[in-house]
């Protein structure tokens, strides 16, 4: 396959496992709430794709699932967890918001991970493992105290963090022109942290930009603020939407599916189409079969 076939394939399973996530929930087969990542799957696929889960770690928020696909390829793993399955990522334990295996780590509290991602980055330095540590951020972080202390810390003590900054112009359904003053790029580059911001959909150019803040980090060893302009198509969790309607038709001629899969062939969007259904339905069978977790003892 070229490499925008497979960039779309990963976002088209990250895009219908979501929707598969809710459909599931409706039918009363989850275990807590679910945030999904509707609309945005060009970032994190495009982000993620430099990074080497085996050396370099991320750190993700409620809506976490299209980053912990796209980092660690797990569907049944974390179709298991947010079942409440002993299979699940953390035992079906932790739930859709709190993954953790091997150097993904996810938390629904706003803004506690930019401090942690920070403080990695600078054990990682300290050790000279070359590891970049990512965190992802929405608009709704920035008014988190915690995320300038970080931006101050990682630019004193040049640390390699990359923070990526997912502006869909939401803070669950405040949106962002009355919860946010500024410019998002000036708040990083007041602390002299390089910063490179996009307003687009296309994993191509989003994939190439963050190739090139990646690159960045592991040449000099500073922070990078990477600002991508989005636009989440599904409710903050399931049906808390309060949007105008006619906003989010309008928005869908950005889908990132439809501007990726525009320059495909129709027999190959057609042929990834029919692999990611295959997989998404094995996936849902095996979790649906595997046992729920136990209980902890008294």
């Amino acid at each position: 396959m070229t490499a925008l076939a497979t960039l779309y394939e990963r976002m088209l399973f990250v895009r219908r496992f979501e929707e598969t996530l809710l459909d599931l929930f409706s039918q009363g087969k989850l275990v807590g709430t679910t945030h999904t990542y509707i609309g945005q799957e060009a970032n994190g696929v495009g982000v993620i794709d430099h990074l080497d889960p085996a050396v370099d770690t991320i750190f993700s928020n409620h809506r976490c699932h299209g980053h912990y696909l796209a980092f660690t390829d797990d569907a049944f793993g974390l179709l298991s967890e947010v079942m409440g399955k002993a299979t699940g990522t953390c035992g079906g334990k932790g739930g859709s918001q709190h993954l953790c295996r091997g150097n993904f780590y996810s938390n629904g509290v706003l803004g506690s991970i930019v401090p942690v991602a920070t403080g990695i980055a600078l054990a990682e330095k300290k050790k000279g493992t070359g590891a970049v540590s990512t965190v992802f951020l929405g608009d709704g972080t920035l008014g988190e105290g915690v995320t300038y202390e970080s931006l101050n810390m990682a630019s004193l003590w040049t640390l390699p963090v990359l923070f990526v900054v997912e502006n869909n112009h939401y803070a669950q359904s405040t949106p962002v022109e009355l919860e946010l003053a500024g410019s998002i790029r000036a708040r990083a580059e007041a602390f002299g942290v390089e910063t490179d911001e996009l307003d687009t959909t296309d994993v191509e150019e989003i994939h190439a930009a963050a190739g090139r803040a990646v690159a960045r980090i592991r040449e000099t060893g500073a922070p990078f603020w990477l600002v991508l302009h989005t636009y989440r198509f599904s409710p903050h969790s399931k049906g808390d939407d309060n949007r105008d309607p006619a906003e989010i038709e309008a928005r869908r001629e950005r889908d990132p599916l439809t501007v990726a899969g525009a320059r495909l062939e129709d027999d190959e969007r057609e042929a990834i189409a029919v692999r990611v259904e295959q997989r998404l339905a094995e996936t849902v069978a095996a979790a649906e079969e595997a046992p729920f977790a136990e209980p902890e003892a008294a």
